[in-house]
């Protein structure tokens, strides 16, 4: 919300200072709007300052979103005022979060050797490449701010936070979560901000900074809309506030019955805003007069924002900068009463709460998950989405819920569609340089379920463990033992690459990757029938199509192919150790037989090893005719030549498990 205000400036404050002064010396009016926090005012007048030295169209920015510039006019201006310009420009953009605007001139700060002037330029230049997901370059400019500051633990803290988020995020971008985030179509999205929706009774409720044609000017107003998008938005009135003006409304709330609806409501005087946390009960087919909460919520002096009902009634979830937390804005939660007002509030705690902000709480009650926006943890930058899960009223460790459902700028208020288990919304200004817009997620996070069989009987195998293993770090996801369905089932929320690692004593274990596609029903995919294959120390396993040319040892180039299933049992099991076996009919003299089927389990061997596998663990051994499978000559003395091919065999056995 402090964004938004901030954005109201360029039509309230500002527009009207710009016609006024346009002639006067715009970096004092700079400096006034500066020491206001009126960052985009600030801005406005500091970059009509740097147009008057030359300043921007002497940028030449490697990273910058305007590329490099032809050639400039000369330098103009004191060095000092110069650098002074280009610092304050940097941190009046970066102020309202516009880091595509503010990275080039930190870095004209730093290409004009001013670093000694202003130290802090390095870190909010590396600050500006993450947000700008120039990640490699970012973790350069931070690492070099780290080993060259001499200053303040705080910045070095902020450097060393931000090197962590790059790296996280590089692997974030690499292997998203299974989701599509997509910016709303159709009237959703103004040319304002657009955030925090909800939904009850087919129609929605959102939060929109759209122009007001009486107040001509921005302002922030609760609308609502048919979920299927029919018209234009209508705006939200409550009795008795209609002719109050410089109010703003944002957030809205409602009751599990939608007859009591909690907001945000705030203003501003100068350069504070003040914000508190109010319902309006319906009366008949308008809303009352708005009620501010008690103290429990609404602590003088405090500001209160963002309400969140749970869908049983019972509690308000609200952020509040009052004491007791954690510092910045943290999440709280207050018990209601029959009437709808707050009877207590607890703060949340440290482990959902840092000493950064929190906000935009979503609790489902019935999976006890709680989806908020945290500025504190490890993340890719700005607002991340965190989910924590509640068990013994003991929250687990907030996770982040990854790209791209989180991105490099602010991402906040998650509410999930009515009507589609895998659908939700989000609120993020990753496509703008200054306002949060309304997104919709389509979920493909699914579940990966299947069956194991025994490969000889093709029966249902029970006591089979199952792991889901993540290939890059292989750590285990999650483990099942098989019971009599021999049914398996994961959950695939990313695209990193899993394995399934398939055991049971007595088989040979098998590690498979787990399927990108296959058949789909739903939020589940089908994976085909797993079969293990059951051995006995010592017990020979025929390896069948391994096939040679008349009289030679040379193996075909698809008897490799039959071997590469030896060579994959023998990688996933690197416990046992093999004999290769090699026989032969009973066609020629047993010496020549002998040779033949040494030279053959010798090729199969060699073939093996070249695949990877110890020569320790597998030898060959050829007995040539001396151990038939089937008769080489019929009861008649007649040839049998069915009986010769089974006997001309390649097999191998355990020889025993270390």
């Amino acid at each position: 919300m402090k964004k938004i205000l901030t954005i109201i400036l360029i039509i309230t404050a500002c527009t009207p200072a710009m016609a006024q002064y346009s002639k006067d010396n715009p970096r004092a009016l700079g400096d006034k709007a500066f020491n206001n926090k009126d960052w985009y005012e600030a801005a406005y007048y500091y970059r009509k300052a740097a147009e008057g030295m030359s300043l921007v169209t002497l940028q030449s920015i490697p990273y910058s979103g305007g590329g490099k510039s032809a050639k400039a006019a000369a330098k103009s201006g004191n060095p000092d005022d110069r650098a002074y310009i280009c610092y304050r420009l940097g941190e009046s953009y970066r102020g309202y979060e516009n880091y595509l605007e503010a990275e080039p001139w930190y870095f004209k700060v730093i290409e004009e050797n001013n670093e000694a002037k202003y130290p802090l330029s390095r870190l909010w230049y590396g600050v500006c490449l993450r947000a700008n997901q120039y990640f490699d370059e970012a973790i350069k400019q931070l690492t070099q701010f780290k080993l060259s500051y001499k200053g303040e633990a705080q910045y070095i803290a902020i450097a060393e936070k931000e090197i962590r988020n790059c790296r996280f995020a590089k692997e974030q971008y690499q292997y998203p979560i299974l989701i599509d985030v997509a910016k709303r179509k159709g009237s959703w999205n103004s040319d304002g901000s657009d955030y925090a929706m909800w939904q009850r009774d087919g129609n929605t409720y959102f939060t929109s900074s759209r122009f007001v044609k009486d107040e001509k000017t921005h302002v922030n107003r609760i609308y609502t809309m048919a979920n299927q998008d029919a018209g234009q938005p209508t705006v939200i009135k409550f009795k008795s506030d209609e002719n109050i003006k410089d109010l703003e409304y944002g957030t809205p709330a409602f009751t599990p019955d939608g007859q009591r609806m909690y907001f945000t409501r705030w203003y501003k005087v100068g350069s504070k805003s003040t914000y508190a946390i109010y319902s309006s009960k319906m009366e008949g087919t308008d809303w009352g007069t708005p009620q501010k909460l008690n103290s429990n919520v609404n602590a003088d002096g405090f500001n209160a924002i963002q309400p969140f009902v749970t869908a049983d009634g019972k509690q308000l979830y609200f952020v509040s900068t009052k004491p007791g937390g954690q510092g910045g804005d943290d999440i709280w939660v207050a018990d209601l009463n029959s009437d709808g007002s707050p009877i207590n509030s607890t703060n949340l705690g440290s482990v959902i709460n840092t000493s950064m902000d929190e906000q935009a709480p979503y609790y489902d009650v019935q999976n006890k998950r709680l989806i908020y926006s945290s500025k504190g943890f490890l993340g890719l930058g700005g607002f991340d989405f965190f989910e924590s899960f509640n068990a013994d009223n003991k929250w687990k460790i907030p996770a982040n819920m990854g790209y791209p459902m989180n991105s490099a700028k602010d991402d906040l208020y998650y509410v999930p569609d009515n009507a589609d288990q895998n659908k939700f919304y989000i609120s993020s200004d990753r496509e703008s340089d200054c306002c949060l817009n309304l997104f919709e997620v389509m979920d493909k996070r699914h579940l990966l379920t299947g069956i194991v069989v025994d490969c000889d009987t093709r029966k249902a195998l029970p006591g089979v463990k199952v792991s889901f293993v993540d290939s890059l770090t292989r750590q285990t996801i999650k483990q099942i033992i098989t019971d009599k369905t021999a049914r398996y089932s994961f959950d695939v929320k990313t695209s990193r690459p899993y394995n399934l690692v398939l055991e049971k004593a007595g088989y040979f274990s098998k590690v498979l990757p787990v399927p990108a596609s296959g058949e789909m029903k739903g939020d589940t995919l089908f994976n085909a029938e797993i079969c293990l294959q059951a051995f006995k120390v010592d017990k020979p396993i025929v390896i069948k199509n391994v096939l040679y040319d008349y009289d030679k040892a040379t193996l075909r180039p698809e008897s490799k192919t039959v071997l590469n299933e030896l060579v994959t049992i023998m990688k996933d099991n690197p416990q046992i150790k093999v004999e290769l076996a090699a026989h032969t009919d009973s066609k020629g003299s047993d010496m020549y037989n002998y040779k033949l089927s040494q030279r053959r389990a010798q090729a199969c061997v060699d073939y093996i090893i070249s695949m990877g596998i110890d020569e320790s663990r597998i030898y060959a051994k050829g007995y040539g005719e001396s151990r038939p499978i089937a008769p080489n000559t019929l009861p008649n003395g007649k040839d049998n030549p069915e009986g010769r091919q089974l006997n001309r065999r390649t097999e191998f056995k355990v020889l025993k498990l270390e």
